[in-house]
């Protein structure tokens, strides 16, 4: 083979080894960031995976909150109107959060069942409701 044949072919076999390793890097990097929605009656079918971040939307169970008195724990349950799931969250909830009010919570789900939550959404007026959320309960005839 011509060394300058050679030279180019070293060269081109650097670029696509490289941007491989570079796509495999960003992919690997990404992988942990995805947040996929779950509607709760997935989660109760076992559709959900334990231990990985997901999101779960539906609406808040008319009496199923309760506030620790001594932090800012709570308990609640979410609902799609074909499955429940039990949500525990530590922190300042927002302030349009109500019983049966639309909500979306960030988190992980243990082994247990419990949705362990990080991060709670609420709608943000009279009409709005999160497009994921409009669709479970559409899916499971609920529809408001």
């Amino acid at each position: 083979m011509h060394p300058k044949r050679k030279k180019r072919l070293i060269v081109v076999l650097a670029v696509v080894v490289l941007s491989s390793a570079g796509v495999g890097l960003v992919s690997y990097g990404l992988r942990g960031n995805i947040n996929l929605f779950y509607p709760p009656a997935d989660v109760v079918a076992g559709k959900a995976p334990v231990g990985q971040s997901i999101r779960l939307g539906g609406m808040v169970v008319e009496g199923s909150i309760q506030r620790s008195d001594t932090s800012l724990d709570v308990r609640f349950e979410v609902t799609d109107y074909a499955g429940t799931v039990p949500v525990k969250y530590s922190g300042i909830l927002p302030d349009l959060f109500d019983e049966g009010q639309g909500v979306v919570a960030a988190g992980q789900l243990d082994g247990e069942g419990v949705f362990l939550a990080h991060e709670v959404l609420a709608k943000h007026d009279e009409n709005y409701m999160p497009p994921e959320v409009a669709e479970a309960l559409e899916a499971a005839g609920k529809k408001q």
